[in-house]
């Protein structure tokens, strides 16, 4: 066992590792979400002194209006990869399992993406 490490030793600091850059990351997501925030009001108010405030009740409409798009944008995308993860599945189900109707199994996924595809573009409104 010389230079080698036990595989019983591996896993703890494996998973102390894992935990530690998440604790770290999720820290740092949270640095920097406030200091957005802060920056933010900050330009905000001086836009307000400056030019009044239907000024920053544009700004804050234009922003709401982008943030609306970006999650329709975001319901699509995860409409368009879950189709063709379902896609994908039935495929290599058809292979894999050569005479079975194993392959049905990727119409789930298949469906759940049309599902987020037809709600993205039909109910809601853009």
């Amino acid at each position: 066992m010389s230079g080698e490490i036990p595989i019983w030793a591996f896993l703890p600091v494996g998973a102390i590792a894992l935990f530690s850059f998440l604790a770290v990351a999720s820290w740092a997501d949270a640095r920097r979400r406030e200091r957005e925030a802060y920056y933010k009001s900050e330009t905000l108010k001086k836009i307000a002194e400056s030019q009044g405030g239907e000024a920053v009740l544009a700004i804050l409409r234009e922003d709401k209006v982008a943030e609306h798009r970006k999650q329709i944008e975001g319901l699509r995308l995860g409409g368009m990869i879950t189709s063709v993860v379902g896609v994908g599945l039935m495929v290599f189900l058809h292979q894999a399992a050569a005479g079975e109707q194993a392959y049905w199994v990727g119409l789930i996924p298949l469906l759940i993406g049309a599902v987020l595809l037809v709600h993205s573009y039909m109910v809601v409104k853009q």
